[in-house]
C-alpha cells in the first residue's frame, strides 16, 4: 500500500540518484544527449573516429616454452 510518504520518497530518490544533471555534476558522465539531437550527435563522434589509428607497443618478450 502506497502512502504520501511512499510517494514523497520516491520523488526525493527520482531527484537525487535518477536524474542526469546530478551525474554530470558529479563527473560521472561526460554530456547529456537531448534525444531530439541523437543520432546528429552520434555521426559526429563517429567521424571523429574515422581515421584514428591505434598502435600497440612492441612485444618485450615472447612466451616462453614450458
Amino acid at each position: 500500500m502506497r502512502g504520501p510518504s511512499t510517494d514523497k520518497m520516491e520523488r526525493e530518490y527520482i531527484d537525487r540518484f535518477a536524474n542526469p544533471l546530478v551525474a554530470a555534476e558529479r563527473g560521472y558522465i561526460d554530456d547529456i544527449i537531448e534525444p531530439a539531437s541523437t543520432r546528429r550527435k552520434i555521426i559526429e563522434e563517429l567521424e571523429t573516429l574515422r581515421n584514428k589509428h591505434l598502435e600497440n607497443p612492441k612485444r618485450k618478450h615472447g612466451n616462453v616454452p614450458l
